[in-house]
C-alpha cells in the first residue's frame, strides 16, 4: 500500500511517523510545496513551540475551538493531550507546563520538536519531497474498491504518481483558490478567513505606551456577544497579546465581514463589574483622602497607563481623592470598565498564520477523517474547518488528527 501525505506541516508528519509505526508495510512518502518541513512549527510559541496545553480549568472546548469543537471533543478520546506529551517524551524530549496551562519543550527550542520528527521520519524511512506542489488530484472511479489516485504536480518536469490513499494535510489556506487542486471531489468548502492576529487602532496616546501589558482585561466587542479575557500587550499598531488573539479568533467572520472595522470595549479591571470597580475606588479614597489621584493607582495598572486613563476620564490627575465628585467617580468607572477603541484593521500575528474555514466538517467521517464520497482520501490539520485559540491548542489538533488518520490507514490495508 502506497499512500502520499501532502503537507509537512505537524499534522503531516506525525500521520506519517503514526502510520509507519502501526503498519510498517505501508510505504509513504511526504510531499511538501515549500522549500523545508515543518516550518510553521519551527516558529511556533514566539520559537520555542507550544506543543500543547494542559487543558486544566477549560470548562466548554468551544472556549479554545471556536470552530470543530464537536469533532475535536470525539477525537480527543482517540489521542488526547496526555497522550501528546507522553510520546514526545518517549521520543526523549523533556517538556514543561507553564502557569499559563502551556506546555513547551524544556529546552524552549522549537527546533527539539522539528528534529526529533524529522529524526523520526528519516529512521522509519519516510520520503520527504520539498518543493512538490501538487497541482491536481484525480481518482479512478472505474472499481470503487479501487483506490487508485493520480497527483499531478505544477512542476511539469516532476512526474505524476499514484497513490492507494492521500491524506490532505496542507495546513490553512488564505484563500479557497488554495484548495483548487481538490476540484475533481465534490467537497462543501467554507471560505476561508484569517484568524488570531492582533488590532490596529488609530495612532493616539494609547499606542504611544509601546510595551505597556495588563495581565488580565476583558475584551469585547460592542454590539455582539464577542468577548475574551487575558493579557493585553499595548503595541505601537494598536493592541494585541492573549487577550485580543483570543478575541480576533471568535470573531474572525464577523470582523471580516465588515473589513475590520469595530469598535473594541476594553474592562481594565477584567471580569469585574461598575459596582466593584466603584467599590474599589471609594476604598482608595477613603485610606488615602489627601492623595493626589496620579499618585495613588490599582496595583495592575502602570503609572503611565493610569495617567493616560485618568486624562480620557475627564478627570484631574492632580485632584485629591477626598475632592472628587459623584459624577468623577463614574467617568472613572465607565472608563476603566467601558473604554471603546476604534479598531481600524489587523496585523498578522508574526508568522504564525492561523486560518479559519476551509473542507467543511460534514465532508469527513468523524472517526477517521476520511472523505465520505471519496474512500481513500483522508483529511488532517487546519486544512479541515477547524482552528483554535492561542495556547497550543491548534498543534494539538494537528497531532491529534495526524494520529487518527494514521490509525484509520493502518486497519485499512
Amino acid at each position: 500500500m502506497y499512500v502520499a501525505i501532502i503537507g509537512a506541516g505537524a499534522a503531516g508528519c506525525f500521520a506519517a511517523i503514526n502510520l509507519k509505526r502501526l503498519n510498517p508495510s505501508v510505504d509513504v512518502t511526504v510531499y511538501e510545496s515549500g522549500n523545508r518541513p515543518l516550518a510553521k512549527v519551527s516558529v511556533t510559541g514566539g520559537g520555542r513551540c507550544n506543543l500543547t496545553n494542559s487543558f486544566d480549568g477549560i470548562k466548554s472546548l468551544s472556549a479554545v475551538y471556536p470552530r470543530g469543537e464537536r469533532l475535536m471533543k470525539r477525537l480527543l478520546h482517540e489521542f488526547s493531550n496526555k497522550d501528546t506529551c507522553e510520546w514526545f517524551e518517549r521520543e526523549g524530549v523533556r517538556l514543561i507546563t507553564q502557569d499559563d496551562y502551556c506546555v513547551f519543550p524544556q529546552s524552549q527550542d522549537a527546533m527539539e520538536i522539528v528534529d526529533t520528527l524529522i529524526n523520526l521520519m528519516n529512521k522509519n524511512k519516510i520520503k520527504i519531497c520539498t518543493g512538490h506542489r501538487v497541482d491536481n488530484i484525480e481518482k479512478n472511479n472505474t472499481d470503487e474498491q479501487n483506490n487508485d489516485f493520480r497527483i499531478k504536480f505544477s512542476d511539469t518536469k516532476i512526474k505524476d504518481i499514484k497513490a492507494d490513499a492521500v491524506v490532505v494535510a496542507i495546513g490553512g489556506s488564505p484563500h479557497s483558490k488554495g484548495l483548487a487542486f481538490l476540484d475533481n471531489f465534490t467537497l462543501e468548502i467554507v471560505e476561508p478567513r484569517p484568524s488570531l492576529f492582533s488590532f490596529c487602532l488609530p495612532q493616539n496616546s494609547i499606542t504611544e505606551m509601546t510595551g505597556t501589558v495588563v495581565n488580565e482585561v476583558e475584551v469585547s466587542l460592542s454590539g455582539t456577544k464577542h468577548r475574551a479575557s487575558g493579557p493585553l500587550l499595548i503595541t505601537h499598531w494598536g493592541v494585541s497579546g492573549p487577550a485580543i488573539l483570543k478575541l480576533s479568533s471568535y470573531a474572525a467572520r464577523s470582523l471580516f465581514d465588515n473589513d475590520y472595522k469595530a469598535k473594541l470595549s476594553v474592562n481594565w479591571f477584567g471580569d469585574k463589574n461598575e459596582n466593584d470597580v466603584l467599590e474599589h475606588f471609594i476604598s482608595t479614597a477613603k485610606a488615602n483622602p489627601q492623595k493626589k489621584l496620579s499618585t495613588t493607582r490599582p496595583e495592575h495598572i502602570n503609572s503611565r497607563l493610569w495617567l493616560n486613563l485618568l486624562l480620557q476620564s475627564g478627570v484631574d490627575p492632580e485632584q485629591r481623592w477626598c475632592e472628587l465628585s459623584k459624577k468623577s467617580y463614574n467617568r472613572m468607572v465607565n472608563t476603566l470598565t467601558n473604554n471603546i477603541y476604534n479598531i481600524e484593521g489587523k496585523n498578522k500575528f508574526k508568522e504564525e498564520f492561523v486560518t479559519c474555514g476551509g473542507i467543511a466538517l460534514n465532508n469527513v467521517n468523524s472517526r477517521t477523517l476520511e472523505c465520505k464520497t471519496c474512500p481513500g482520501l483522508y483529511f488532517a490539520g487546519e486544512v479541515l474547518d477547524v482552528d483554535a485559540i492561542t495556547g497550543g491548542f491548534n498543534l494539538q489538533a494537528a497531532w491529534t488528527m495526524g494520529y487518527v488518520v494514521a490509525k484509520s490507514l493502518s486497519v485499512s490495508d
